[in-house]
């Protein structure tokens, strides 16, 4: 139910309503000029209308008749040849708002898009249709698809990250946004090196999962997540670490690394994490942030793995130990340079569950040991002792530290929360290849895994995975009765809607691993002009998964990976490190990298004698995963419907045995006995009313009937001058209990005479003699087996 106020519940308790309705077309005001609407929800699926709460998408729809104003015949003002001045207001594309209510108080009842508008030439009517927040999702599907949950033999992703991450391409987050997704020709702008959510998943959607902790070592958890989901260890020290999208260099540059976390959900004291980067040779450096938030203080440390005492710089924040609760957490590194190494210069920066921005004194570290060369960023690694949510690496950040402004840390004012998940469903080795519209997408997920994807009247998209209706709740959001509210009401119940042998097909991915593939070399050296950058295609197998951008290696380094090496001549040269930042992405069977080449000199992409140096190493499954079911049945049910079996869509999606375990019995507990459908339920117009909400129907009237239901689909309609008309398709929550057939004795299904022989007295009963028998000419089985009795 949505929210109301005292005055609105007043107004729908009245004998007499005075609808009320507000239209807001490109921000203005139309409500005078509607001359009827109709607003449609339902959730779509290929089940049985019966059972369609438990799958589907909702796109609800809104159709508006709107007339002119001033004299001003409405074709002349907003048809699709009308001046921009007054048509622009129901253009394809434009905002759409509208609120339904009684006496003059209104909640929410769509907001979208118009996706139509059809003038009637000598009428003074246009008829507008819009979509709710599903046209935002008319993009390309895409999901990154990294090799290393079956690589690890551990689940990468589940599907609520992927429909949080298709959510996310259509402009509609959860949580804070990547700050810088787009690609800077000139390499002056933030760019985004690695974003990961943390709902429901480690894959990224910059970037890559490089090592994963034990599925057994931590939860994803939605109460106490900062803003939507949050990884939760089980333990202190949990870690993670993940490959960037683009191997920026140092010196040069300031970046940032941040999280939120919530401290108030804690298995210990620390959050860490780490910036690691690939210096010449086998070694590497790192910049690393420690928040101790018993102590209250944090800790940057700049050094080179195995090499010398680095230098650890500290900081005071005397409230992370007495605020406990959900804290913005990060570290800003200036390491500005034309040399080939760097003192860095960091800084911490912190935001309070009060909303206080803490920033840290500006601090260089002085001892030679903390100081970093030139270098490549290797990989992100994060240790956690508390929930966290949204880490993520940010490139080329601002001009300096000190400079950087508040807004821009908390990133105010550019993006809006759009969206709710549910606990996160179906765990995922390999995440499945996806085509059409992100809506799509989405559409097919829900199916899949039982679970239902719907806007709700106030544009937030909202995520219901398969225990949403597996248990009956215990009070009605609204009572509905044919002494006042209902008018019609039709009660179905259909064998359609029993499903007591419940199928749900899996991929089994059970020892299976990856192996390297076939790798793609380059044939051509590539020239790399001073501060420029190249962008180079190269053909990948759609099979193949995501690669990260290549390693940068250097004469001390022979290997026969995914790599790079960039030369000072055309014929092989001198190796060189740390100025070529290499970033990639992937567009289907199109693996693109882009070198950036920040130095004053040319370089190629060329090994030491004089070849292509861009060698790509893809890493494919040992094996593909086996196909198999699994199924649950309920003999009860049987003895009384027979056996009625659902088999459920084979997708790649349902990965693991447990998981199909689950979505066979939701749906055998779901359909194991035919759950009554009302449909057509003419109630007086509640704007409250949404899908999923629990209606107390009392039929006193017709069936006698007193029972709660589920809403799984709502139509209104207005009329000016008329009453708002509102009709309910309603589920039940619960079937009227096991038939029990009393003084009943049902037939058989075949006829028990059928096949039963003659006995031997019967015959000689109607033949007396062997003369009489054979003036008949009846053949043998004609002679034993008779309809009727058998005596």
């Amino acid at each position: 139910m949505q929210r109301s106020d005292d005055a609105l519940d007043r107004a729908l308790s009245t004998p007499e309503r005075l609808p009320s309705h507000s239209t807001r077309l490109g921000g203005e005001e139309v409500g005078p000029q509607v001359q009827s609407w109709k607003v449609e929800r339902a959730y779509a699926t290929d089940l049985p209308e019966a059972m369609r709460a438990f799958s589907g998408s909702s796109s609800a729809q809104l159709e508006l008749l709107l007339g002119g104003k001033d004299g001003i015949p409405a074709p002349r003002l907003y048809s699709a040849w009308a001046d921009r001045l007054t048509g622009d207001l129901v253009r394809p594309g434009q905002s759409v708002v509208h609120t339904a209510g009684a006496g003059g108080r209104t909640v929410p009842a769509f907001r979208g898009t118009v996706r139509s508008r059809t003038a009637a030439s000598g009428s003074d009517t246009v008829t507008v249709q819009a979509l709710d927040g599903a046209e935002r999702l008319r993009g390309p599907a895409y999901l990154p698809r990294p090799y290393h949950g079956y690589l690890r033999k551990q689940p990468v992703a589940t599907a609520t990250w992927c429909v949080d991450e298709l959510l996310r391409q259509g402009g509609i987050h959860s949580c804070p946004p990547p700050r810088a997704p787009a690609v800077d020709p000139a390499d002056t702008k933030p760019f985004t090196a690695l974003y990961a959510s943390l709902h429901g998943g480690f894959n990224a959607t910059y970037g890559q999962p490089e090592d994963m902790p034990d599925p057994s070592t931590f939860d994803w958890i939605r109460e106490g997540a900062p803003f939507e989901m949050a990884l939760m260890p089980k333990a202190a020290g949990l870690e993670a670490s993940w490959m960037p999208r683009s191997r920026f260099t140092l010196p040069g540059k300031v970046f940032q690394v941040e999280c939120w976390v919530n401290t108030a959900f804690a298995r210990g004291n620390i959050i860490e994490m780490t910036a690691v980067f690939d210096q010449v040779g086998t070694r590497t450096g790192y910049l690393k942030a420690t928040f101790d938030i018993a102590i209250s203080k944090v800790f940057i440390t700049s050094g080179t793995n195995g090499v010398g005492e680095p230098q650890v710089i500290s900081w005071p924040i005397e409230t992370l130990a007495s605020l406990r609760g959900v804290w913005h957490l990060g570290f800003t590194v200036d390491t500005s340079s034309t040399g080939t190494v760097v003192a860095p210069t960091v800084q911490p920066r912190l935001t309070q569950p009060d909303g206080t921005t803490r920033v840290g004194e500006k601090a260089t570290f002085s001892k030679e040991d903390s100081w970093q060369p030139v270098s490549e960023l290797q990989q992100v690694n994060l240790k956690t002792d508390m929930a966290v949510e949204c880490i993520q690496v940010t490139d080329r950040l601002w001009t300096d530290t000190a400079s950087y402004p508040a807004q821009e840390w908390e990133q105010r004012g550019q993006w809006t929360k759009g969206a709710v998940l549910d606990t996160p469903e179906l765990p995922l080795f390999d995440i499945p290849k996806v085509s059409g519209s992100q809506w799509d997408a989405i559409t097919e997920i829900a199916r899949v895994s039982m679970s239902t994807a719907e806007f709700d009247e106030q544009g937030v998209f909202r995520w219901r995975g398969p225990s949403r209706f597996t248990s009956v709740p215990a009070v009605p959001d609204l009572t509905v009765t044919t002494r006042r509210d209902i008018s019609s009401l039709t009660v179905t119940e259909e064998i359609d809607a029993c499903r007591n042998h419940c199928e749900q097909p899996y991929q089994d991915w059970k020892g299976i691993g990856g192996v390297i593939g076939e790798p793609i070399q380059d044939t051509v050296v590539r020239e790399i002009k001073p501060n420029s950058a190249i962008v180079v295609q190269y053909a990948m197998a759609e099979d193949d998964v995501e690669v990260g951008p290549p390693v940068v290696l250097d004469d001390s380094v022979v290997g026969q990976g995914h790599q790079v090496r960039f030369g000072t001549a055309k014929t092989g040269g001198t190796s060189v490190k740390g100025d070529v930042t290499v970033s990639c992405w992937r567009d289907g069977p199109t693996y693109s990298v882009r070198f950036a080449n920040n130095s004053a000199a040319t370089l190629w992409t060329v090994t030491k004698d004089g070849k292509p140096s861009v060698r790509l190493q893809p890493i494919k499954r040992s094996a593909d995963p086996k196909l198999r079911s699994y199924a649950w049945s309920n003999s009860t049910s049987q003895k009384y419907y027979g056996k009625q079996q659902y088999t459920a869509p084979s997708a790649d999606w349902v990965q693991t045995v447990e998981t199909a375990s689950d979505l066979a019995k939701a749906m055998l507990t779901a359909g194991r006995y035919p759950v009554p459908l009302l449909g057509d339920v003419e109630v007086l117009h509640d704007p409250r009313i949404q899908l999923g909400d629990v209606v107390r129907v009392v039929d006193t009237a017709g069936a006698e009937l007193d029972t709660l239901a589920w809403v799984v689909g709502i139509r209104t309609t207005h009329a000016a001058d008329g009453a708002p008309q509102q009709t309910l398709t309603l589920r039940g929550t619960a079937f009227n209990g096991v038939p029990a057939d009393a003084g009943l004795a049902p037939d058989a299904p075949v006829d028990p005479a059928y096949g039963q022989q003659r006995k031997y007295q019967r015959l000689t009963a109607q033949y007396a003699t062997l003369d009489a028998l054979t003036r008949q000419a009846i053949s043998y089985r004609t002679l034993l087996d008779t309809p009727g009795g058998t005596a």
